[in-house]
């Protein structure tokens, strides 16, 4: 799942107050779904951004590819919309002009890799020009959570490296191969990878699918039903500046080439 929804550094409300100062109270680790409080009260009605916690990581940049995993609720009730902790896949938000939001980018670009930020508002603005698709009414107040996993150019690839291929004389059950050996951090299973990949389909080698082409990596969680099965195997234990290649025996069989961009730790 592929969302294109969608900086000022303050420690406390940015865009708006709440009425009564309410503010939903946030706890758990970042890298963990977090646990959202909301107190009785209304929420205000114009947009809320508070930075929960900083992180330590390279600050987003205008143009990034940002990579983010998210928790959305409604404010009334309490109650849970979407939440890419469940899918173990973060959201990949291109900043493209179009889908995504304004109070997401006010959110997200500016901030270190690491950084837990809250952004509470109506729908309309939260979520963007797309609310319609959405099933919610543009007034819904809405409560969002990030946690800024790292932002990365949109054509970010492996230093000094040609585009991936797939190889020749790859085909299904063969094991994996390592064509570039990396040496960054680790892969561990169970973390996340940053990559960037392309994929083709068997017997026809054709390429059916390429982050390249659309617009940037993306990150996955090598959990068992999260990813290929094939790609537990093959990406676990393997460093971050590495190039491999993956036929997977799934129904359909396909080919893979993965260049693995960053990974962080365990959620």
């Amino acid at each position: 799942m592929r969302l294109f929804w969608p900086a000022l550094l303050i420690l406390a409300t940015s865009c708006g107050m709440a009425e009564g100062g309410t503010q939903p109270v946030v706890t758990g680790e970042f890298g963990s779904k977090p646990k959202v409080a909301i107190p009785k009260g209304k929420p205000g009605r114009t947009p809320r951004i508070t930075v929960l916690s900083m992180g330590t990581g390279r600050r987003t940049v205008p143009g990034d590819v940002v990579l983010a995993d998210v928790d959305i609720r409604r404010w009334s009730g309490n109650q849970p919309y979407m939440s890419t902790y469940d899918g173990n896949q973060p959201t990949t938000v291109v900043f493209d002009g179009r889908r995504v939001s304004e109070t997401w980018r006010q959110s997200l670009i500016g901030r270190p890799a690491g950084s837990r930020v809250m952004l509470v508002g109506p729908a309309a603005e939260a979520l963007g020009p797309d609310v319609p698709l959405t099933g919610l009414a543009p007034a819904d107040m809405l409560v969002l959570v990030f946690d800024i996993l790292g932002g990365y150019p949109p054509d970010a690839r492996l230093v000094g490296r040609a585009l991936p291929v797939v190889p020749a004389d790859l085909a299904p059950g063969e094991p994996a191969r390592t064509l570039i050996d990396g040496s960054g951090r680790t892969v561990e299973a169970g973390s996340k990878v940053v990559v960037q990949y392309v994929a083709a389909s068997w017997p026809e080698r054709t390429v059916v699918d390429s982050s390249y082409r659309r617009g940037g990596p993306s990150a996955f969680t090598l959990k068992e039903g999260a990813v290929p099965a094939a790609w537990l195997g093959a990406l676990t234990g393997q460093r971050v500046g590495s190039r491999v290649a993956v036929a997977s025996a799934g129904e359909p069989p396909m080919l893979y080439v993965i260049d693995v961009l960053d990974t962080i730790g365990h959620a």
